[in-house]
């Protein structure tokens, strides 16, 4: 069944399906419905014996998934955090593969009630659960200036970070901040030189979005429950839209394909190294620039993949 019609342009699907090596007769996690691109192609490829658990913190995307109305897939409301929480409650203990596709969808963007974009007014929120947590704007609220501070600075690697928290902080004292117009008239105020094409916001709006969803923690959380899910010959692919994103996931794969890298340099023998448990499956991947130029939001997209082995035995044989 056809998913509905939606603002949503899924990126990069058939890379990150091919990365994925869909079997027919497979158990697949797609942690971040959406509004289903990805996960309709790999429903495609899937026989009536394949299974796919759809995960989405966002209750508008775990709707949109019970509406596929497909007995293949399971969908569950639910943060890619509690992915392994997920797969118990699923009744699976291993998968074939695992697909991240990070950051946040385009209704989320378009849609003014939920906060997430300075280009229209509305509330800010930013939730990306909307049924629980703390909105932006309460947060904005209550934080002090040093914590604001340096949540800009981390998450939004923007260099006036100081002044718009001094900005915010000040604003706040003579009205509440609640509306994404608010916030974004507050930071062009304080923001005195921008990259060409650049809404002074744009750092801004990032990393509030991303504290209050605690985006990276939950990356962080996630990706060793996948690899523990895998089964081996299983795929793990991610796609990352922002370098923050993009670093968790490639150091993460590195250290699993290569972990004595990741060790002090100590005196111990080859048998007692810790063995990879992935196999990274070629070099980064991005959009087509036929893809970039008929979706922009496609642009800052990369996607990397790798491949769970075989564990190894105490004397460093196969078992």
């Amino acid at each position: 069944m056809a998913l509905p019609q939606e603002s949503h342009i899924p990126v990069m699907v058939a890379e990150a399906v091919h990365a994925l090596a869909v079997q027919p007769d497979g158990r697949y996690v797609d942690a971040t419905f959406g509004r289903g691109g990805h996960a309709r192609a790999i429903l495609a490829l899937l026989g009536p014996q394949g299974r796919l658990l759809a995960l989405d913190r966002d209750p508008a995307a775990v709707a949109a998934a019970q509406s596929l109305r497909d007995e293949r897939l399971l969908a569950m409301h639910a943060p890619f955090g509690e992915l392994a929480q997920a797969a118990a409650e699923a009744g699976w203990s291993a998968v074939d593969g695992v697909l991240f596709d990070l950051g946040v969808s385009s209704p989320q963007l378009d849609e003014p009630s939920r906060g997430f974009s300075f280009r229209a007014d509305g509330p800010l929120d930013m939730r990306m659960d909307t049924s629980r947590g703390t909105t932006a704007a309460q947060w904005l609220a209550g934080c002090n200036e040093e914590e604001l501070r340096e949540v800009i600075a981390s998450y939004g690697e923007e260099r006036f970070a100081r002044t718009i928290a001094k900005q915010i902080v000040a604003a706040r004292i003579d009205r509440p901040i609640t509306t994404t117009r608010q916030l974004a008239q507050i930071v062009a105020a304080a923001v005195r030189t921008r990259e060409p094409g650049q809404d002074p916001a744009t750092r801004t709006f990032q990393a509030v979005r991303i504290h209050v969803n605690q985006e990276l923690a939950q990356l962080s959380l996630a990706l060793p429950q996948a690899v523990a899910l895998l089964r081996p010959g299983g795929r793990l692919a991610a796609i990352a839209f922002h370098s923050l994103e993009d670093r968790i996931v490639k150091r993460f794969l590195r250290s699993e394909a290569d972990p004595a890298a990741a060790l002090p340099r100590l005196p111990l023998r080859a048998r007692e190294l810790p063995q990879p448990r992935m196999r990274l499956l070629g070099r980064a991947q991005r959009p087509s620039a036929a893809e970039a130029a008929a979706n922009p939001r496609a642009r800052s997209a990369v996607l990397r993949a790798a491949e769970r082995l075989a564990a190894a035995a105490p004397d460093g044989g196969p078992r």
